[in-house]
């Protein structure tokens, strides 16, 4: 089997790289429950509503992405199309990928020369993706939905200049809001973003953030519950389950504290932990010492990431949006 045809394989399947986190615990995640579970079912707790995304493309601007469908990435960084799509849906921001450069460029890096094919799938669901970051593993990809005019994108790497890594970024002009959790994208593209994820070897749980139109960064935060299975199927095992869902919870603690330290910068870079967040989780540990630990930790983790994240304004009246 050739490269490209190992990756075209590996594009209609699920899997999870196991990865350490920042504390060595190994999250060895695909062997325990499906991506499925994983990645996309939300904390009961998690708000439904989908939020408005505006501006689509007009379908016309996007119609010749359907001619590309299986071909290289590399042949449509070369069409010009193309790269007007780029200057419509990515925000104009500086972004810190290893220095300071335009967001565009950093998804230039890793999209230009790209062997991996253009994926097409229902007709209608286009994912663009390249590794050819040149340092820290960047990958990046671009995603369209060629029948509604949503266009979303994601950009990986590992940061090793102190701040928490790896990272992970979504970004679009049409995201307008300054919370958001994963669940809130439409349901096809976190589809799409599973599948680049398990290709590009991105961890099932990193900090995560997103950049909307006004060029800033937010966190994008985990609202997916490790513990939940599909009915008729093995529950996983509990300790496991809830040490994803407590790694999870301190990503999102270590990314909204990292933002409100930078102000929100897209292109923020090392952050220290001060003598107050070391005092609190001190704290935490020591008041969640009884025999519910994991279950006390993420309850007062995900209560304090929301006092650092301040109030979710109330959302603007959502748009029609992907499945």
């Amino acid at each position: 089997m050739s490269y490209i045809e190992s990756v075209r394989w590996m594009m209609g399947i699920a899997l999870v790289s196991s990865r350490s986190n920042g504390s060595g615990y190994l999250l060895a995640l695909a062997t325990i429950f499906p991506l499925a579970v994983l990645s996309q079912t939300p904390a009961p707790q998690a708000v439904q509503q989908l939020p408005a995304l505006q501006n689509p493309i007009p379908a016309g601007d996007l119609a010749f992405l359907s001619g590309y469908a299986g071909r290289t990435t590399k042949e449509l960084t070369k069409d010009k199309q193309f790269r007007a799509l780029k200057k419509a849906m990515i925000p104009r921001t500086e972004y810190h990928y290893g220095r300071d450069m335009p967001l565009t460029d950093a998804l230039d890096e890793a999209l230009n020369g790209s062997p991996l094919p253009v994926n097409m799938r229902d007709n209608r669901y286009v994912t663009v993706m390249g590794m050819q970051g040149p340092y820290l593993r960047g990958r990046g990809f671009l995603w369209f939905d060629v029948q509604t005019g949503i266009a979303l994108g994601g950009f990986y790497f590992t940061p090793t200049n102190g701040e928490p890594t790896p990272t992970l970024t979504v970004f679009s002009r049409q995201l307008n809001q300054t919370a958001l959790t994963l669940s809130e994208l439409p349901e096809a593209f976190i589809e799409d973003l599973n599948q680049w994820s398990a290709v590009a070897g991105v961890p099932a749980i990193t900090p995560r953030y997103f950049i909307p139109d006004n060029g800033k960064k937010y966190v994008l935060e985990h609202d997916e519950d490790y513990c939940s299975h599909p009915a008729g199927t093995p529950a996983p095992p509990e300790r496991d389950c809830m040490q994803a869902n407590l790694d999870a919870v301190n990503a999102d603690m270590d990314a909204a504290y990292f933002m409100k330290e930078t102000y929100n910068a897209a292109n923020a870079t090392a952050w220290m932990l001060d003598p107050q967040q070391a005092a609190w989780l001190a704290m935490r540990d020591s008041t969640c010492a009884g025999p519910n630990g994991l279950g006390c930790r993420i309850r007062m983790t995900r209560e304090r990431t929301r006092i650092i994240l301040g109030p979710r304004l109330p959302r603007p009246h959502p748009a029609q949006a992907s499945r």
